[in-house]
């Protein structure tokens, strides 16, 4: 009897532990962080940026690269104040996290409520996918979609290629992925 009763306990926690595998593998996230090294993001859009970053002025990894170019793509949009009170505008798209870009997106962070500290992370990088809105494609994993981001000044297109892969145009109108560890944006 006793056997027995060990058996089923054993045979439950099996197939307790394979219930529990399988509920993880079909959980898909909305996005994966930077640690692939892209800005990325599956099936729904909506939030695919919460878990992107972190960038900041004087961080030693990731404050030159076509991430940043997005970012400052954002900052464009935005219409958000530089260091000496103008806007910051498409020059200072360089894919280079600068004291301007810094100070640009301190002043975004303070317009849109939150912690003013520099560093573009998931909750900036997350806030800012609130103005994307698709405008065309499919967001079905492996497929390519297409959107438009919204800021206060000015949009720009965005594109999320069929690997999960963020893109924009740069100033040279070129496509560009955004990239945390290469920066080939103009």
């Amino acid at each position: 009897m006793k056997i027995r009763s060990t058996r089923i306990r054993f045979v439950a926690g099996v197939i307790s532990a394979v219930a529990v595998g399988a509920l993880a593998l079909s959980a898909s996230p909305a996005s994966a962080a930077q640690s692939d090294n892209y800005v990325r993001g599956y099936d729904t859009y909506v939030g695919d940026w919460g878990d992107e970053g972190p960038m900041a002025f004087g961080f030693q990894e990731h404050n030159e690269s076509n991430a940043v170019c997005l970012w400052q793509k954002i900052l464009w949009a935005e219409g958000a104040q530089e260091k000496d009170g103008t806007k910051f505008d498409a020059a200072d798209v360089d894919g280079e996290f600068g004291a301007n870009t810094d100070h640009a997106t301190r002043n975004l962070q303070a317009r849109w409520k939150l912690t003013v500290d520099g560093e573009v992370g998931g909750g900036t990088f997350g806030r800012a996918d609130n103005e994307l809105k698709k405008t065309g494609g499919s967001e079905a994993r492996g497929k390519q979609l297409e959107m438009t981001y919204y800021g206060d000044h000015g949009s720009f297109s965005v594109v999320r290629n069929s690997e999960g892969k963020y893109a924009f145009r740069d100033g040279d109108n070129v496509w560009r992925v955004a990239g945390y560890d290469y920066r080939t944006c103009s």
